[in-house]
């Protein structure tokens, strides 16, 4: 176990957890970074951000997410590639188990994210940033003239189908059952946009197409009959949820019943001296400028705790 404990440590390394860097290092808190197994987040996976604030011509996810990360070094941010196994928020200074090392800290700052739902195609994860997609907010621009589909059969999926008709000429909403997990309102939202189309008793099989970098169509199958069958799309969005990454904080502080940590006030957990920013506890907006916004306001509550308790 490290011999002085931190006076914060920031649980990941995407929007949320490196604006919250850039702030606590400007403070002159010296935080520790730790960046688990998806380092950047979301945005390691997107190729072209088009509505982030200051990049008038966009900015490629990986890019942005190094920009931030050389920000926050620059005031004195340090990183550590790790995974925690378990912390233990109920001793001061909180331990952190990172499996061969244990750290201490006065205050944690959460920003885990989520990660999201995929179908576990042959060629899905090949194609993500290239026509597979979990954010219709995100990518749904750039397939305006175009016919997509969207997986899933409950609210997420209502609601990225009917953002996407702004965009996409047919947007076609495949799901494996007849009976939808979706609000009425929502289902009945999207029943009414004559853009959407329903595909039921279907699942996806595969999406094409990995040797011209950009989807062609899927591969359909009907759970009913069996038959499959070719499908021409330009764009396959998942629209079946996230997960919070947030199991290492099971029995210590409050979830929501999808896994996604309570907080009051923005960032405040029910254990003070933490806090929690970015997806793994804003399952509504879920974009890297709220991430972002919520990094810092994680991180201005940091400095004040350490104010108040006699950092």
């Amino acid at each position: 176990m490290s011999q002085e404990p931190r006076d914060t440590v920031i649980i990941g390394a995407g929007c949320a957890g490196l604006t919250a860097a850039i702030y606590a290092g400007r403070a002159n808190l010296k935080p520790l970074v730790l960046q688990g197994h998806e380092p950047g987040g979301q945005l390691s996976l997107t190729t072209l951000v088009e509505n982030f604030p200051g990049f008038p011509e966009g900015i490629q996810g990986p890019e942005l997410i190094e920009n931030m990360k050389k920000q926050a070094a620059r005031f004195g941010a340090e990183f550590q590639t790790g995974h925690l196994v378990h912390a233990d928020l109920r001793q001061r200074p909180f331990v952190l188990d990172l499996g061969k090392d244990k750290l201490r800290t006065r205050t944690l700052i959460i920003a885990s994210g989520a990660s999201a739902r995929w179908l576990g195609l042959p060629h899905e994860q090949a194609l993500i940033g290239h026509g597979v997609s979990s954010c219709a907010t995100c990518d749904g621009f750039f397939f305006t003239g175009k016919e997509v589909a969207v997986v899933g059969g409950g609210d997420s999926a209502m609601e990225e189908a009917l953002f996407l008709t702004r965009f996409a000429t047919r947007v076609s909403i495949i799901h494996r059952r007849e009976q939808f997990r979706a609000s009425k309102i929502m289902l009945e939202r999207a029943r009414q946009n004559d853009r959407i189309r329903f595909l039921t008793n279907t699942v996806v099989e595969d999406v094409y197409d990995v040797g011209k970098q950009e989807v062609t169509g899927l591969k359909l199958r009907n759970v009913k009959t069996g038959v499959t069958s070719d499908f021409p799309a330009s764009a396959l969005f998942l629209g079946i949820g996230h997960i919070p990454n947030a199991a290492m904080f099971d029995g210590q502080l409050d979830k929501d019943s999808d896994g996604y940590i309570k907080t009051e006030n923005y960032v405040f957990t029910r254990v003070p001296g933490v806090f929690a920013c970015g997806d793994v506890q804003d399952r509504r907006y879920r974009q890297a400028i709220t991430a972002s916004g919520s990094g810092c306001m994680a991180a201005m509550e940091v400095e004040k705790f350490l104010e108040e308790h006699g950092r």
